[in-house]
């Protein structure tokens, strides 16, 4: 299969939105809202464009991964990172390579603007095998203190990580709140503009 990787259009970010809905629907809640945390992206200030990347099987978008700004707090004051999701891959397609071509290529992107490392919240036994590592390893937390083995750490530059040792950070207005109401309400009206899913509960869901 020839897939090809590249960068984001404007005039994408409907289809990635749909695809990104039909990966993750049902998946780990009845329904889904990972496509209206992409659709709010966008519009973060802290969206990075320059590393994002889409995948293509001729002209079909099959695979994304979204980088946006965070921080990690220190002694010393703010310390930039990167973090990316979602990373999701069409149905259809997953199983072929496709996501971890996209988190290599666009690792190497992050490398070449010059970002310091990457720190993501991801499943423990994916990442790992393209040199995550636990965030404890670099002495690093979430804000309330804590760390598990989903949290992980790469550093684009030898030491990055551990020569910063403090608390990580995300942009408020990536957080997604499932027991919010008025951000259900939000999610089901944005939901109406694309093709319709049944909600199903399902064995494995944890939202």
């Amino acid at each position: 299969m020839d897939i090809t990787i590249r960068k984001i259009k404007t005039e994408d970010h409907y289809s990635i939105e749909c695809m990104t809905k039909k990966a993750f629907w049902n998946l780990n809640m009845p329904g889904c809202d990972e496509h209206y945390l992409v659709h709010r992206i966008w519009n973060e200030p802290n969206y990075v464009p320059s590393v994002s990347s889409l995948a293509e099987a001729g002209e079909v978008i099959v695979g994304v991964i979204l980088y946006t700004k965070c921080k990690v707090e220190t002694v010393n004051g703010d310390f930039p990172v990167l973090t990316f999701g979602p990373l999701c891959v069409d149905p259809e397609y997953q199983n072929k390579g496709i996501g971890g071509k996209l988190l290599v290529e666009s690792m190497k992107l992050a490398k070449q603007y010059d970002y310091k490392g990457i720190l993501i919240c991801g499943v423990p036994t994916y990442y790992p095998k393209f040199g995550f590592k636990t965030a404890d390893t670099f002495g690093i937390t979430m804000p309330d203190g804590s760390n598990f083995d989903a949290f992980m750490g790469y550093e684009l530059q030898e030491n990055a990580l551990s020569e910063h040792k403090g608390k990580f950070y995300e942009p408020e207005s990536l957080d997604c709140d499932i027991h919010d109401e008025e951000y259900v309400r939000q999610l089901e009206e944005f939901d109406k503009n694309y093709p319709y899913m049944e909600k199903k509960v399902l064995p494995g869901q944890w939202r």
